[in-house]
């Protein structure tokens, strides 16, 4: 890509490629035997126990005598693309149609209870499969006002939760939920 000998100063070769000066004195450097061993081990290990993440494959192999720490198992198995396998929850799709509401709170200030809730859904794993948490929050105390758990990840939890928030403490003016995963940014409406 880059030619020294070139009549272009190296940095204007770099800048032209969309690349930093810097990498273009990277010299790789070669994966130490250690680290080879230990690639070989945690991929056996992955045969094995598929659903192994970094803890518990650091673990594993410290049964075996290897002294690696978690975080430099997690970049090993990171750099083999290996990862753990198991069934995630798909929580972050909208429904067909669902209608997008004008993000409120950019710069507002929360200054007493009741101006701003917040509503949001998260999975707990269990041994077979998810419970799903459903919370209602005030943003200015930081209160749970009401909360629901459910095996399903159906409508029902969520409106009962909201529903007894409303019985106890009154309507929001603001109800805010966020979209999660989405790049989008929180979706609220306002009351």
């Amino acid at each position: 890509m880059t030619d020294r000998n070139h009549k272009l100063s190296l940095t204007r070769q770099a800048e032209l490629l969309g690349i930093s000066r810097g990498s273009l004195y990277y010299e790789p450097r070669p994966v130490s035997e250690d680290d080879l061993r230990l690639m070989r081990r945690i991929d056996k290990l992955h045969m094995e126990f598929p659903f192994a993440g970094s803890r518990m494959m650091k673990g594993l192999l410290r049964q075996e005598g290897f002294s690696a720490g978690r975080l430099h198992v997690a970049t090993l198995m990171k750099q083999m693309g290996i990862e753990a396998l198991y069934r995630k929850p798909n929580t972050s799709k909208p429904a067909p149609g669902h209608k997008i509401y004008p993000y409120l709170l950019r710069k507002l200030a929360v200054t007493r209870p009741n101006q701003v809730w917040a509503m949001d859904i998260t999975y707990i794993p269990m041994a077979r499969g998810f419970v799903y948490l459903t919370a209602v929050l005030d943003w200015f105390s930081r209160k749970v006002l009401a909360w629901r758990l459910s095996v399903t990840l159906e409508t029902e939890p969520c409106l009962d939760a909201l529903k007894e928030a409303m019985a106890r403490y009154g309507k929001p003016e603001i109800m805010n939920t966020d979209r999660a995963a989405s790049s989008r940014p929180s979706t609220s409406s306002k009351r």
